[in-house]
């Protein structure tokens, strides 16, 4: 969504398409179901082939191994989520998304911008705070209410907190990696979308 509205220069544009909210989903669900799915099969079979190899006698060659596997691993998912913005614009399969990702950074440099981004720790921050808040809110009322259930009602309460404020965090992720792909494949784009936005960060 964010994508397509720096696109076509806001929300009221002419060449906004109807509905593109739907549009997304509908691809999402329909066409683009097997890419994603496709995509996260990588890295839940690098997690497992980690977990499977932490049985091996040898600790310094479980270290190496673990390492890249962590590696790979990380790569996978960085270049996953830059994919899935290609495959819900786009409707590409999972594979010509990565190539063309992987591609535009490379094309662009974008991955030096991408570097010093500092979002993903800030939303953990969020994400922490928010579980908190949640947590001690219902530990107070527990501890005021029932006295000796406060450990189980706050923990849980956090924990679900967290979730939430997680489910909330991951919209605002997928909005900065949009602007990421949106910025690599025309800098232009934002410059008319937001011209102070673009002198002065980016």
């Amino acid at each position: 969504m964010v994508f397509l509205v720096l696109i076509h220069d806001g929300r009221q544009a002419v060449s906004m398409p109807p509905n593109p909210l739907m549009k997304s989903l509908r691809y999402a669900v329909t066409t683009s179901f097997g890419s994603i799915c496709y995509g996260s099969l990588f890295t839940a079979a690098i997690r497992t082939l980690r977990w499977e190899v932490k049985d091996c006698g040898n600790e310094c060659l479980l270290c190496c191994v673990d390492f890249l596997f962590h590696l790979v691993e990380t790569l996978v998912r960085f270049f996953n989520k830059y994919a899935y913005v290609q495959i819900a614009v786009y409707g590409k399969n999972f594979n010509h998304s990565a190539r063309d990702a992987w591609e535009l950074f490379q094309s662009t440099g974008v991955e030096a911008l991408i570097a010093y981004d500092c979002s993903g720790a800030v939303l953990l921050m969020g994400t922490l705070l928010g579980g908190l808040i949640t947590g001690t809110c219902a530990g107070v009322w527990t501890r005021i209410k029932y006295p000796d259930r406060v450990i189980m009602v706050g923990s849980t309460a956090m924990l679900m907190g967290m979730i939430l404020v997680g489910l909330a965090m991951v919209v605002v992720e997928s909005a900065v990696t949009s602007i990421y792909i949106c910025y690599a494949e025309d800098p232009l784009l934002i410059h008319r979308w937001d011209a102070e936005f673009f002198n002065t960060d980016l």
